[in-house]
């Protein structure tokens, strides 16, 4: 993170999405590996030849492969995919900026300059309520609106950005924000706009 820090920016927070998207791939990842135990355990006592009776002993070895292909599929397929995805999504506080970075392999992110917001808003449902976390969405006028789901501790969050936007330098401009082709804009745009006549 510090190579991409602006001169004189400092972090703030760095913070994932709120966990609790990963309760059932957490339970997932528990259960599926204990229910594959357990047939194979009840395939190994000979319970499937009793339930079923043309299943012979030779089947054995494949029942227990398939068991354990299963277990392994749901697991890496929904448990871990699930696990990595949530662990792919940050959201970044610094002193100028807020960024919001999603994905490992595939990446795409936005930042939004603290400069830019007018206001910071907080939705929660129920759920997030109880769980103290919530969707914070930060206007910035014409350009629209940014939006971070799921953030945890949303009232801090939403603190540590109305600090920082305090803290911003009055009347400085930061770098890559220069308008150069001043003489350009129409009168309307520039500070005091045109003389009435």
């Amino acid at each position: 993170m510090r190579k991409e820090l602006l001169p004189g920016e400092q972090v703030i927070t760095i913070t994932h999405q709120q966990a609790r998207s990963l309760f059932f791939p957490v339970l997932a990842f528990v259960v599926v590996p204990a229910l594959a135990a357990y047939a194979c355990a009840w395939v190994v006592k000979g319970n499937a030849q009793r339930l079923v009776p043309f299943i012979t002993v030779e089947w054995t070895p494949w029942l227990l492969g398939a068991a354990v292909v299963l277990a392994a599929w749901v697991v890496l397929g929904y448990s871990v995919k699930r696990v990595l995805r949530w662990r792919s999504v940050r959201y970044v506080l610094t002193s100028r900026r807020i960024l919001a970075k999603y994905g490992m392999f595939r990446r795409s992110d936005w930042q939004v300059s603290l400069m830019a917001v007018r206001n910071v808003g907080v939705h929660q449902s129920l759920i997030q309520r109880t769980l103290h976390s919530g969707n914070i969405s930060l206007d910035t006028g014409h350009s629209g609106t940014a939006v971070m789901a799921d953030v945890p501790e949303v009232g801090k969050f939403r603190g540590f950005i109305l600090d920082a936007m305090d803290e911003l330098p009055q009347g400085e401009v930061f770098e890559g924000e220069v308008l150069r082709d001043f003489e350009e804009l129409p009168w309307e745009l520039r500070e005091g706009g045109r003389d009435e006549r």
